[in-house]
C-alpha cells in the first residue's frame, strides 16, 4: 500500500508540473489532434484496407485482430478492477481539457492501442518503427497533457499494448 501511495504522489507531482508549465496551452492545442489519432478510426481504416488488399490471410491483419481481441478485455478488466480516478476526480480544483469516455484512468486505452498498433505495423514495416513509436509516445503524452491520465496510466498502457502485440505476433507468425 505504501508503494502505491508513493507512486501516486510521484504521478501527481509530475502531472501538476506538466499542467502548470508555461508551454501547457500550446501543448494542449496540439494534444487534442494527437489524441484523436488514437480514438480508433485509424485502426478501423487500417483493418479495412488490409482486408480489402490482402484478405483475411494477411499476417498483419490476423495479428491486429488477435491483439485487439486480447488487449481490449484485459484493458477493461484492469480499468474496472483498479478503478483509479482520473485527475479531474482525484485533484481538487482541476478540470481536464477534454471529457473522457469513461470514469477511470488506469491504464490508458489510447496509449495501449497506439503502442500495440505501432509494434504490429512496425514489425511488418521496420522502416516505420521509429516514427510509429514516436507517434504512440505522443498519443500517450497527449492524454496526460489533456488532463485525463496520470503518467503511470500511460506507462502501463504502453506495456499492455506492446505485450499484447508481441503475444499476437508469436501466435500468427
Amino acid at each position: 500500500m505504501k508503494l502505491l501511495l508513493s507512486i501516486h504522489k510521484y504521478d501527481v507531482f509530475m502531472f501538476t508540473w506538466l499542467v502548470n508549465a508555461k508551454i501547457h496551452r500550446t501543448l494542449s492545442n496540439i494534444s487534442r489532434y494527437l489524441s484523436k489519432t488514437g480514438d480508433g478510426q485509424l485502426y478501423t481504416l487500417i483493418i479495412g484496407l488490409l482486408y480489402f488488399i490482402e484478405g483475411i490471410e494477411s499476417p498483419l491483419l490476423r495479428a491486429i485482430l488477435l491483439a485487439f481481441l486480447l488487449e481490449r478485455p484485459i484493458y477493461f478488466i484492469l480499468k474496472n478492477g483498479f478503478k483509479r480516478n482520473r485527475p479531474e476526480a482525484a485533484l481538487k480544483n482541476f478540470r481536464s481539457i477534454i471529457k473522457p469516455s469513461d470514469k477511470f484512468s488506469f491504464p490508458s486505452g489510447h496509449t495501449s492501442a497506439a503502442f500495440m498498433m505501432a509494434t504490429l505495423v512496425g514489425y511488418f514495416f521496420p522502416v516505420f518503427m521509429i516514427p510509429l513509436y514516436g507517434w504512440a509516445l505522443l498519443v500517450g503524452f497527449s492524454r496526460v497533457v489533456l488532463g485525463v491520465h496520470f503518467p503511470t496510466d500511460t506507462l502501463v498502457g504502453c506495456i499492455l499494448g506492446v505485450s499484447t502485440a508481441f503475444f499476437s505476433l508469436g501466435q500468427v507468425i
